[in-house]
């Protein structure tokens, strides 16, 4: 296969999230695209709706010319990496040319708790960035935080902020606060997944239905987040116009306040960070 500009090691649920909104925004073309993954049925999937190549091969998906992106578990990298490094050294050993005598794809890597000093020397001569998305990305209202290494070039950064703002919003962060990132926005969508299912929970114990609860829920929180977003409100001030004296606002926010709600939400941002910064080492 020719002309393949964005090759992906790792055809699981992040990667087709990507992709798809990449061919919808028509940044890359289908022909364009190359994914590896070992499970045939779901190269079979892929292929079937999103018309792209499909591999079982990391070293075909290696050979792109503008973007590898991997999106592999982390336990998986050092065999991948190795397996890379030993096609790139036989391939060099053949044509008798040094590694750097054509330009070679930029190495995006969503691998949580892998960090450019293991990334950069595994692609040397490379430009690395990081990127952690989260799961929305997947119905184009993703955030993803990126952090780019020591040879990544203004221009370079610049594509691969175009190919992430096709899944949602991007901001560009020192590495040193992607264990942060991970915390709040990565592990984020766990916490408000929780916070509807609960809300949910609420309405039904104070007598309405399942499916009305959960669709007040649900619109409840998406229209806040809009609404904060739209405004620039900060949510003090959003809480504080809501809370009349004496009202009903006003009583579940003490308590909440009570049972700690503000504090555990602070708590499990901490302690996804530290999570993150272990699975780092």
């Amino acid at each position: 296969m020719t002309n393949i500009k964005f090759g992906t090691i790792g055809g699981g649920v992040m990667g087709e999230a990507l992709l798809s909104r990449l061919i919808a925004q028509k940044v890359y073309l289908p022909r364009e695209i190359l994914v590896s993954e070992p499970g045939v049925k779901r190269r079979e999937f892929l292929t079937e709706k999103y018309g792209i190549g499909t591999t079982a091969s990391n070293l075909e998906v290696a050979a792109a010319t503008e973007v590898l992106f991997l999106a592999i578990k982390p336990q998986v990298f050092d065999t991948v990496a190795l397996e890379l490094a030993v096609a790139a050294d036989r391939k060099q050993g053949n044509n008798g040319e040094t590694a750097n005598s054509q330009p070679e794809a930029l190495v995006v890597s969503i691998l949580a708790g892998v960090p450019l000093s293991k990334l950069e020397p595994a692609f040397p001569g490379r430009g690395v960035l990081r990127v952690m998305p989260n799961t929305p990305a997947t119905v184009g209202a993703g955030m993803s935080a990126i952090a780019p290494g020591k040879l990544v070039q203004p221009a370079d950064l610049e594509l691969v902020k175009r190919i992430f703002q096709a899944v949602g919003e991007v901001v560009e962060v020192p590495e040193s606060m992607l264990d942060a990132v991970t915390g709040l926005s990565g592990s984020g969508p766990g916490y408000v997944a929780i916070l509807i299912e609960a809300l949910t929970d609420g309405g039904v114990c104070a007598g309405l239905p399942r499916a009305i609860a959960s669709q007040l829920a649900l619109q409840t929180v998406f229209g806040t987040a809009k609404l904060l977003q739209e405004t620039g409100m900060h949510p003090a001030e959003l809480k504080d116009r809501v809370t009349s004296p004496g009202g009903t606002t006003i009583a579940g926010i003490a308590k909440l306040e009570s049972n700690g709600f503000r504090s555990a939400l602070i708590e499990a941002v901490k302690a996804a960070y530290l999570r993150s910064q272990e699975l780092g080492k």
